[in-house]
Order: structure tokens, then C-alpha cells, then sequence
């Protein structure tokens, strides 16, 4: 991992060295000394198991394809080919977890996996190349720059900067009618990849396009509340909105919790790339709509819609929290000391939470997923309270981030 997270225990004010403090102040400091060893262990026994996991999960995975789900009703492992969008996350997690203690095994699957998955950097068809591609390769660059790693993320941001539309200001996400120009919340997770690609190469144009993506969002994507709508419908031709709507939230004026994970997530990489202070007031005002909902959990683990009609008795969606975790760790360190260690204190709270018994899989089932209880598509009924391979790699990055 690199080491931009060391700030946070600082951030969150963990630091307890020094001379003049009181009793109180003393066994305060303690017993919260305690609280993150007690954590740090949790985590580091939920990565062994994840290993384990991946491991039983390759004896599970068909041959040519990429992890999807598992249906514990029915004992059905369900993978899918390079092009679904979620392609990139086992490899992704495979290098998260072999950087985290070294293994063979996981090494020469994530290899394996990134051989099949290559092909998909010359994919124009979809949105998702940040989340295929730069969780994948861009993790593989990151802890091996080989020069074959960097032109196929080069390929990969063009291949995605060719769905962007000027008149728009956007990257189309979903192909549909002519007259329709689908963008959704999540495709602010794959402008990341267009910042590297400004990077390695000097060209500023992928840089541009993310900007500009990003600025739309902002200007259509969010309620007064900060809260976002999951899918806009542009016109093509002059830019205009012309519907705000849903598609796996519980309604169209509902707040969909992937969907305000994504858009908490996206907006944190947003500042941290450009130190543009309006993206980290998007981010804090989105932190702070999700934290202080009253439909959020004491676990802070969200239902998975924070609208969604029979709560307390909704399912949680455990992927929403994995993301929203990591991100708050992150955006903790950009934020003043206080704030910072209220979101420090809410991801661990998330983790405490999300490493439990309740929520980690027993060794040798789910179809060696490690997170049970994710929600995909309710509304499609789709994915329902079953493991998802991104609630694993979002859920394993936030765990090594703290570590870190």
C-alpha cells in the first residue's frame, strides 16, 4: 500500500503522547488504544480469511470467467465474462490481498485473470472501464509498472474518453434510444483512470473530460440535501435534463445508498487529484447526508435505500458500506481535525460492524466470497442479500487503508 493513510490515526486523534493530561483525559486515551488494537486484529483475522476464501473460490470459479455472485439458497456460483462490469474487482482483490501478505497462489491467479481481462481495454460499449480496468491494471501498475500495465490503462481512458459527449458535458453510461443520454451516479467511480492516463502521458485532454464530467454531475445529480438521483436522461443534442429517475433505488425522489457511496467516493478522489475545494464540499455535504440520516444504523451499516418503505425490517446492503468506509478514511485526512475524527470514527464503527460474524462468511461457503448480505437490484430483483464481488474489494481496500 502506499502510505498516503498514516495521517489518519493523527486525523482522528489517536496520537496520545505527551506530558500535562489528565487522569480522564489518560484513560480515555487507553481505552481507545485498546478499542483500535481490538479492531486491528479483527481486521487482520478477516484478511487471513479473505485469502482462504479466494483460494476455495477458485475451486468454485468455471473455467474463462470472472466471479459475479453466489446464491446460498441454491448452492449456484455465478460468474460472468470479461465484459461485465464487475470483471476487474477479483483481480483487483487478488493484488489487494497479495500485497497484504504475499502468497504465490493469489499472484499467479490475479495474473491469470488480468490476461483474460486485457481485451477489454479496447471495450467502447461501456462506461465501467474505471472500475474493470483501473482496479485491476491500475493496481497491477501500481505495485509493478511494467510497461505492458501502462498502455493498456492508456487504451483503456481512451476507450472510455470516446463516450463522452461535449454537448453534454458527460460520459454516457448506458446505450439506449437515440433520443436518450443515460448518465448515472456511479460512473464517477471511472474518472479516476482518466486522471492517471492526464499523468502518464501529459495529455490533459482525459484530465478535461473528467472535470467536466464531474462539474455536471454536481450541477444536475443532487437534491438540495446532497442526496443523489441514480440515473439523469440528457438530451443528447442540446444538453438539456430530461428526466430524473431511478433504476435500482426504491423510487425516483429516493436515495438509493450504492448510490450515495459512489457519489461520496467519486467526489474524494476528486479533491484529492485536483485540491479544488468545491468537490471537497460535495464531498463533505454527501458524508454528511449519509452520517446523520435517520434511517442510518447505529452500526452505521445502511439499509439499501435510505427511503426504502419497511424500515427497520429493509435488508442492509453491506457493499454501500464497505465503499462508504474507505471513503470516509480517506476523506478524514482533508478535512479539520474535529470533522476528521468523526469520520475516522464512523468508518471504524463500519468496520467493527462489517468484519463480524454476522457479515463475514465461514470459511469454505458463500461460494468463498468473503461479505455476505449484499443487495445488487432490488427493483430487478437481482443480486438480493447475496455476496458481491465488489462489497469484497471495497471491503478489503477500506481494511487495508486503516491498517495502513
Amino acid at each position: 500500500m502506499t502510505k498516503r493513510w498514516c495521517f489518519l490515526a493523527l486525523a482522528a486523534g489517536l496520537m496520545v503522547a505527551g506530558c500535562g493530561r489528565s487522569t480522564a483525559e489518560k484513560v480515555d486515551s487507553a481505552k481507545v488504544t485498546t478499542e483500535k488494537a481490538g479492531l486491528e486484529k479483527q481486521i487482520n483475522s478477516t484478511l487471513d480469511r479473505a485469502e482462504e476464501q479466494y483460494k476455495y473460490m477458485m475451486t468454485r470459479l468455471p473455467e474463462g470467467e470472472f466471479p459475479k455472485t453466489y446464491h446460498p439458497d441454491t448452492d449456484k456460483f455465478e460468474g460472468s465474462g470479461s465484459g461485465w462490469w464487475c470483471s476487474g474487482f477479483y483481480p483487483g482483490t487478488l493484488l489487494y490481498l497479495n500485497e497484504y501478505q504475499k502468497d504465490e497462489q493469489l499472484e499467479k491467479e490475479a495474473m491469470r485473470a488480468l490476461a483474460m481481462l486485457k481485451k477489454e481495454q479496447y471495450n467502447t460499449s461501456t462506461h465501467d472501464l474505471g472500475f474493470m480496468m483501473y482496479c485491476s491494471f491500475g493496481n497491477a501498475f501500481r505495485m509493478d509498472p511494467k510497461p505492458e500495465y501502462k498502455e493498456i490503462l492508456i487504451q483503456s481512458a481512451k476507450s472510455l474518453s470516446s463516450r463522452f459527449s461535449e454537448k453534454v458535458g458527460a460520459i454516457k453510461s448506458w446505450d439506449s434510444r437515440k433520443s436518450d443520454y443515460l448518465v448515472i451516479i456511479d460512473n464517477m467511480m471511472n474518472l479516476e483512470l482518466l486522471f492517471w492516463a492526464t499523468a502518464a502521458t501529459g495529455d490533459s485532454t482525459y484530465y478535461d473530460i473528467a472535470i467536466k464530467h464531474a462539474d455536471t454531475t454536481i450541477k444536475h445529480h443532487f437534491r438540495e440535501d446532497k442526496s443523489s438521483y441514480h440515473v439523469i436522461n440528457y438530451d443528447p443534442e442540446t444538453g438539456e435534463v430530461q428526466q430524473k429517475r431511478t433504476a435500482q433505488g426504491y423510487a425516483d425522489e429516493s436515495a438509493w445508498a450504492r448510490g450515495q457511496a459512489w457519489g461520496l467516493y467519486g467526489y474524494t478522489v476528486m479533491y484529492r487529484v485536483t485540491k479544488d475545494k468545491k468537490y471537497l464540499d460535495q464531498a463533505v455535504a454527501i458524508a454528511d447526508f449519509i452520517l446523520t440520516h435517520p434511517n442510518l444504523p447505529e452500526d452505521k451499516i445502511p439499509y439499501w435505500d435510505f427511503d426504502a418503505p419497511n424500515i427497520p425490517n429493509e435488508l442492509r446492503d453491506s457493499s454501500a458500506g464497505a465503499i462508504v468506509a474507505s471513503a470516509l478514511l480517506e476523506l478524514s485526512g482533508y478535512v479539520d481535525a474535529d470533522k476528521g475524527k468523526g469520520y475516522y470514527q464512523d468508518a471504524e464503527t463500519m468496520l467493527q460492524t462489517l468484519t463480524t460474524d454476522e457479515y463475514i462468511a465461514e470459511q469454505g461457503t458463500n461460494g468463498g466470497f468473503l461479505l455476505k448480505h449484499g443487495v445488487g437490484h432490488i427493483p430487478e430483483n437481482s443480486e438480493v442479500d447475496v455476496p458481491l464481488t465488489y462489497g469484497d474489494y471495497y471491503l478489503v481496500e477500506a481494511m487495508l487503508r486503516y491498517l495502513d
